[in-house]
């Protein structure tokens, strides 16, 4: 398959964990489909006059373990099976990160860059009218996700605060520091994936201060990966890219005015004293570490081989199909899954969640030693799994969070 259905990657992904833990295929089953499933229509009135309808979407994956939580997309391609699959990893990846959460993922089919603000507004509160009920601090907890920001949530906790007649900050993570927002937020999901690239350099006897970077996607997470690795480590950026291609220079990159360029020219492409790559050949340029940060199924059984980073380390949800996986392990590439990589943004997401409920609110230097000592403890914990069972670091991932919760579904009397 070279364009997996996500959902079905998602569920083979499972299926192969179930394996090695001789999981009972009653429990599995339970596990291969989401708990609960919300479809609405959205009418939204136009600046034009017109009333457009939306389709909108809330996928409550599991919540053995605690209230569900994952981020809500606008794209224009977006489907439920997609919002199945990142609802099902969210699950996962709180689970390995040991929060007290299920999971879950919202999207609606829309395309933001042609809609105004107002317009945008007003998307974002009908879609709270159609799903309040189902959601709240102790139920189920949105987040932001591809193409929506603080603002969005902004709009969205207001609109369930108006229906519920009180304030309700804990209801969305990833608000505007002014309403309950947590400080370190912004470059949370890279600064967590470079927390565990700063692990996995130690494993592999990789010097940051000399290694050579590429990152595919140059998005939120994308920029933060390259500005972090360079302020923080050292590291040289020797390519970035975006949807209309890549730059590179083995000289290195100055990430922040890359991000000035593409915010100018709404490309990363044709900056300065730069050599233009595809998206193909930045994914195997001969660096240390490789950091696909922007959309799924990129790296596949067809370009796998070329591979030549050390470290693979996915900011991006499913970069990596099940064949590709095979491959890389066998070449000896430390991948670093999307299930730990990127739990920075539901990690610091949760630290949102207790800060509002605390009504008390921590510095920024806290929220990033918080941050690191989580995801930390979860990278070793994977590593040494992956080590036992002599699996791969994503099977090693799958095996810690589908036993715990496993567990809670057990005490619970689920199962």
């Amino acid at each position: 398959m070279s364009k997996p259905n996500l959902f079905e990657v998602a569920q083979w992904q499972l299926d192969e964990c179930a394996k090695i833990l001789k999981l009972d295929p009653n429990v599995n089953a339970i596990l291969r489909v989401p708990m609960r499933e919300l479809h609405v229509s959205l009418p939204v009135r136009m600046d034009d006059g017109t009333i457009r309808v939306f389709r909108g979407f809330r996928v409550q994956y599991n919540d053995a373990k605690g209230p569900t939580k994952g981020g809500i997309r606008f794209h224009p391609n977006e489907t439920i099976d997609t919002v199945r699959a990142l609802a099902a990893w969210m699950t996962w990846k709180c689970a390995l990160l040991d929060l007290p959460l299920g999971g879950a993922k919202g999207g609606v089919i829309c395309n933001p860059k042609e809609m105004s603000q107002a317009e945008l507004e007003g998307l974002s509160r009908a879609y709270i009218q159609s799903v309040w009920q189902f959601i709240g601090p102790d139920k189920d907890i949105p987040a932001p996700d591809v193409y929506t920001n603080p603002q969005v949530m902004a709009w969205m906790m207001d609109e369930y605060s108006k229906i519920t007649g009180k304030n309700q900050f804990g209801v969305i993570t990833g608000k505007p520091l002014s309403l309950g927002g947590s400080a370190g937020r912004d470059d949370a999901t890279a600064r967590g994936g470079w927390y565990t690239i700063r692990e996995a350099a130690k494993e592999c006897s990789i010097d940051l201060k000399k290694a050579t970077v590429a990152v595919q996607g140059y998005g939120n997470a994308g920029y933060y990966a390259a500005y972090l690795a360079k302020s923080l480590f050292g590291c040289k950026i020797v390519a970035v890219s975006d949807s209309k291609g890549g730059i590179f220079c083995r000289q290195g990159l100055d990430p922040e005015a890359v991000r000035e360029h593409k915010t100018k020219t709404g490309s990363v492409i044709n900056f300065p004293n730069t050599k233009t790559i595809s998206n193909g050949d930045l994914l195997e340029l001969e660096v240390d570490i490789l950091i696909p940060a922007g959309l799924e199924n990129v790296i596949t059984e067809k370009n796998a081989s070329n591979i030549k980073a050390k470290i693979d380390a996915e900011l991006a949800n499913g970069p990596t199909t099940p064949k590709a996986d095979d491959i890389l392990y066998k070449n000896g590439v430390h991948v670093i899954p999307d299930l730990l990589c990127n739990a920075g943004g539901v990690a610091v997401s949760y630290f949102e969640m207790v800060q509002n409920f605390y009504m008390h609110y921590w510095d920024e230097k806290e929220v990033h030693h918080r941050l690191d000592k989580k995801i930390t403890v979860a990278y070793h914990s994977v590593l040494d799994t992956s080590k036992k069972y002599n699996i791969n670091m994503r099977q090693a991932a799958y095996v810690i969070a589908v036993e715990r919760v496993v567990e809670a579904m057990k005490l619970r009397g689920w199962v």
